[in-house]
């Protein structure tokens, strides 16, 4: 349960991510790199299975570590869901968004594509707007211009999310 195996994870799965969280302060990275590795875990758990209902229970399983890091119930012995609990208890975090992300990320099980662009904005706010908003949140930043961080990492997040358009084609 260490902020290295945080940081190991953001640098493999999210390396321009892991980049800039280098470029600050040590202090802002043991902020930034459990949440960004929360954010892969749960961005991965639809694609290291075939079967949907294995993605939900891993999906579930991070729920439930939210959940429990909120009620102050001990951390699950994880890599990142010890981090993850540890932050969420001392930064007085609100599991509802990081709870939003979660259940945006089951669209990503169903491999379905989105049905309108009212979805895909949807989508987005939860994982990057809410990803964006939760380390301002961390970082005491939660009464500063919410609107503009979340438009500027929904703008991230399409960026991102049509990098990942040839991948998802290719999962089918």
């Amino acid at each position: 349960m260490s902020l290295a195996a945080c940081a190991a994870l953001v640098e493999r799965g999210d390396p321009d991510r892991f980049l800039a969280t280098m470029a600050a302060p040590p202090a802002v990275r043991e902020v930034l790199f459990p949440l960004y590795a929360f954010n892969l875990e749960i961005a991965r758990a639809p694609f290291v299975t075939e079967e949907p209902m294995i993605a939900e229970m891993r999906l579930q399983w991070w729920r439930d570590v939210v959940d429990e890091a909120v009620a102050g119930a001990p951390a699950r012995a994880h890599e990142v869901a010890g981090p993850l609990a540890a932050l969420i208890r001392t930064k007085d975090l609100p599991g509802d968004v990081l709870d939003r992300a979660i259940e945006a990320r089951r669209w990503d099980i169903g491999r379905a594509a989105f049905v309108d662009e009212a979805a895909l904005r949807a989508h987005l706010q939860a994982t990057s707007g809410g990803l964006a908003w939760i380390a301002c949140h961390a970082r005491g930043l939660e009464g500063r211009h919410e609107a503009a961080v979340r438009q500027a990492a929904f703008a991230g997040g399409l960026a991102n999310w049509f990098l990942a358009v040839p991948g998802y084609e290719a999962r089918g």
